[in-house]
């Protein structure tokens, strides 16, 4: 009798550890084909606005990450066959050449890649195989959850409140401890290099809060190091605000949005730190987090694709907000003439990361202040993000912009306030805007109230050396 075969399809879980789909493949079939595909219109394609869909980063850091899943799953006496092209066409390929049963893989829950996999299923049907899907990417599933998907609420302090008193989080699957050899011929296929998808292989910026390398071997070791080596976790309520530094905050999410950590393994481990040394506001900040990012997805699942539409979940828009390729542009090379906004946006253009106070206030800058279309600016993310989580990413800009979940008309921050609260030195915008650097303390976040005296004092000339403000920051003050 023939053995029987199936084909995992690697996603968003570059992972062996708490992989449900590789778990259920094992326990189903005899012979086990692991595969990765880069979509090829995900790797070369562009966005709506024109970026790259795949900056360099992210592209860096998945082509790390396919190489740590290939070497792991070789050391377990199986391969992982990598491809570049169009998942349906390329893995209905493989199926069909491998006489496989099954395909198995993490189902997700957005546009493209629900295209996606709808596609292959069908073409699977035309060679009586088919698509087993398993969950792998949220700490809740949604077969536990106190509610229908459909009723999940908008607001997610009520969907926390729910979550947390009726639904007990499952623990993390084990890792598998080897593979049944295939005897099939099918070619492993090279790894693509960063070049091969239009990127230079640029030496990292010294200025990085981090040096990111891709993979669930790094992933796990910068929980541990977070967790327990520097027991930086302690103080995370008091340091998950700053802008500067490897540890002030956990910079999981690029490996959590991969897949190449869960979300369980992350849980389960702040809850072994807390059996040690007890619960506290910093642990739970942690856990709070990942609560946030199970809240946007399942978002996603319950309004479809009004996540990426101007109006939102709320189906309201903004008059005033324009499609101004302008203004984005200045917003995005860190030329808007606010210190603050164009030290976090050259930060995110040079390394792919930016602090979460960053974050709020570019895209609170870009929306309130600026009045440009709020998508413009989740779209550059979705280009530049190492860490870009498709749900978490556009949740938070329709978040800010008022027209998401738990939505307010004027979600507006007053930028002045913010930095002189989280930069009171100016050591963040010296850091990153070098023209400003003998700009002193009273002054670095509104170099336009300097005199043309104090101008030639501090070697800097507004206009010349760094822009004129795009907008009356008197309103400010």
């Amino acid at each position: 009798m023939r053995n029987k075969r199936a084909i995992v399809w690697f996603r968003q879980d570059l992972r062996l550890h708490d992989n449900e789909a590789l778990l259920d493949a094992i326990a189903s079939a005899d012979e086990i084909i692991p595969v990765y595909v880069f979509d090829e219109r995900v790797f070369k394609g562009k966005t709506r606005y024109g970026f790259p869909k795949t900056g360099k980063y992210r592209a860096r850091f998945i082509i790390e990450s396919v190489h740590d899943l290939r070497t792991s799953l070789r050391a377990l006496g199986s391969e992982l066959i990598v491809r570049v092209g169009k998942p349906e066409e390329i893995i209905y390929d493989l199926a069909n050449k491998a006489k496989s049963s099954w395909v198995f893989c993490n189902r997700e829950r957005t546009e493209e890649e629900v295209a996606v996999q709808d596609a292959l299923e069908q073409n699977l049907w035309s060679i009586g195989q088919e698509i087993r899907y398993s969950r792998g990417k949220m700490l809740y599933y949604t077969a536990d959850l106190p509610f229908p998907v459909t009723h999940t609420p908008d607001v997610f302090t009520q969907f926390r409140k729910e979550v947390e008193r009726f639904v007990a989080i499952r623990h993390p699957l084990p890792r598998p401890e080897t593979f049944e050899p295939v005897f099939v011929l099918l070619e492993p296929g090279e790894i693509p290099r960063l070049e091969d998808f239009g990127h230079e292989d640029d030496p990292a910026d010294s200025r990085a809060v981090l040096d990111f390398k891709g993979g669930e071997l790094e992933g796990l070791k910068r929980l541990k190091e977070y967790v327990w080596d520097t027991e930086h976790i302690r103080h995370y309520k008091d340091t998950r605000d700053n802008l500067m530094g490897t540890d002030y905050s956990s910079k999981l999410s690029p490996w959590l949005a991969q897949g190449c950590i869960s979300p369980k393994t992350v849980y389960y481990e702040v809850k072994t730190f807390e059996k040690t040394y007890g619960q506290s506001e910093s642990t739970y900040g942690l856990l709070f987090e990942l609560l946030w990012r199970d809240f946007f997805r399942f978002m996603a699942k319950k309004h479809g694709n009004k996540v990426f539409q101007e109006g939102g979940i709320q189906e309201k828009t903004d008059p005033d907000w324009k499609n101004d390729e302008d203004l984005l542009q200045s917003w995005v090379n860190g030329q808007t003439g606010i210190p603050f906004i164009d030290a976090n946006m050259r930060e995110i253009k040079q390394t792919g990361y930016m602090s979460n106070r960053g974050r709020l206030n570019t895209a609170s800058f870009l929306v309130n202040d600026l009045k440009v279309n709020w998508q413009m600016g989740a779209d550059y993310f979705e280009s530049v993000l190492i860490d870009y989580d498709v749900c978490s990413n556009y949740g938070n800009w329709q978040f800010v912009a008022g027209v998401g979940s738990d939505s307010r008309e004027h979600r507006e921050l007053n930028i002045l306030a913010q930095a002189k609260r989280y930069d009171p030195q100016g050591d963040f915008v010296r850091l990153w805007l070098p023209e400003l650097a003998e700009v002193p303390q009273d002054k670095i976040h509104q170099p336009d109230s300097l005199s043309e005296m104090e101008q030639r004092d501090f070697h800097f000339q507004l206009g010349r050396d760094y822009p004129a403000a795009l907008v009356d920051t008197g309103k400010w003050n």
